[in-house]
């Protein structure tokens, strides 16, 4: 669970730069605030996805009888 939160963290955090940079550029000022929150939360739930999908050890265990 930890590098599942360390992901979505990351994610999280390229979302932040995405948007500061289209705002730099002057796109977000022709787009509607609904439409960019709508997109955000539909980033930031692809990103959870994505981090529990990825999340946890999928190994085979073996046992040995003696």
């Amino acid at each position: 669970m930890k590098w599942a939160g360390m992901y979505l963290v990351g994610f999280v955090i390229l979302i932040g730069g995405v948007l500061a940079a289209l705002w730099k550029l002057g796109i977000l000022q022709n787009i509607e605030t609904t439409w960019i929150v709508i997109g955000v939360v539909i980033l930031v739930g692809v990103g959870i996805m994505v981090s529990v999908a990825n999340s946890g050890a999928k190994d085979n265990i073996q046992i040995e009888r003696k």
